[in-house]
């Protein structure tokens, strides 16, 4: 990186904020994006940052508005920029913020998507019930087939057990899991790690598929891995977040569900079921390993949503119309 200002930025949020490597490539992409705005898409490092002003800073903002980007995405990227500027004037490279007292764009309440029980309990079941085993496959791809079939349904049952993102899924260890006492030990975003209970269910469903993936291994005479992947790919290597996405669009599809859901919906299905049977707020809130309160307060809207449902379909003057 041939920007020193940029480069002191990253080891302000990798040792002050001990942000994330993903993190801070969101940081650097929107930061790279002001830069083409500013001084063109061949603009090379060092850059001029004292030269900008608060209408390069409107114009940036202005410019993510007219593309009609959701205003999340333009949000994060004024903040991006926010806060790179307080790191800069904290460090005396530049005297004010151009960033500071701009607005973000007002954010519109879409509420999450999720699966009722009943359609949670179909996609669950959904990758044992698939599993085809032909009777000219060899002996190897009988157990990668097994093995794939039990290993979906554990990470389906892992990820509505507890609810936790799919990245901190695919980069568990065994070493994080605790099947006797009932728990995995996840981390999440910010490095903080939590611990998250596992339901009887997903212990099952883990031990079944770890026991077979021991036995593939053998058979395919991988080399061993340590620490080895909790889930095994066809190679023998640790599953992606787009394989696991994938995956589960195979089952949604397949049971009719709305192709829409992503392994995201399995996170917001566990926390609105969780208030649904009178789980507390905070109790949801840790689980999920939020760290403001407001984030999980939008599943209490969900929840309110799906109790007008039920009312407009069951109570007789429920509908207007």
């Amino acid at each position: 990186m041939d920007d020193a200002a940029l480069s002191e930025f990253v080891r302000y949020l990798e040792g002050e904020k001990d942000a994330s490597t993903h993190t801070i490539q969101n940081y650097l992409i929107d930061i790279r994006q002001f830069c083409e705005k500013k001084w063109g898409a061949d603009a090379r490092a060092p850059f001029a940052w004292v030269e900008v002003d608060r209408y390069d800073a409107r114009a940036y903002l202005i410019h993510f508005q007219k593309m009609d980007m959701a205003p999340t995405t333009t949000a994060r990227k004024l903040s991006a920029m926010r806060s790179f500027y307080h790191f800069l004037v904290r460090s005396n490279r530049v005297d004010k913020n151009p960033f500071n007292g701009l607005s973000s764009p007002r954010k519109g309440r879409n509420l999450p998507k999720v699966l009722s029980a009943d359609e949670a309990v179909r996609l669950l079941e959904a990758p044992v019930q698939m599993s085809e085993i032909g009777e000219l496959d060899t002996p190897a791809r009988k157990a990668w087939k097994g093995y794939a079939g039990m290993r979906d349904r554990a990470i389906l049952e892992l990820l509505y057990s507890t609810g936790m993102r799919v990245n901190e899924l695919v980069e568990l260890t065994e070493s994080q899991l605790d099947l006797i006492g009932g728990s995995a030990r996840v981390r999440g975003k910010g490095k903080k790690e939590r611990l998250c209970p596992l339901g009887s269910f997903a212990i099952k469903a883990l031990r079944e598929a770890m026991r077979v993936r021991d036995d593939v291994r053998l058979l395919h005479s991988w080399e061993p891995v340590d620490p080895c992947p909790l889930f095994l790919n066809r190679k023998g290597g640790a599953l992606s977040v787009r394989s696991v996405e994938r995956m589960m669009k195979k089952y949604v599809v397949a049971c009719g569900l709305n192709p829409e859901l992503t392994p995201h919906s399995l996170r917001h299905s566990f926390a609105t079921h969780m208030l649904n049977e009178g789980a507390e707020l905070r109790v949801v809130q840790e689980l999920l390993g939020h760290a403001s309160l407001s984030t999980t307060q939008i599943y209490t809207h969900v929840s309110i949503e799906r109790l007008k449902e039920v009312y407009d379909r069951a109570h007789p003057l429920g509908q207007y119309s």
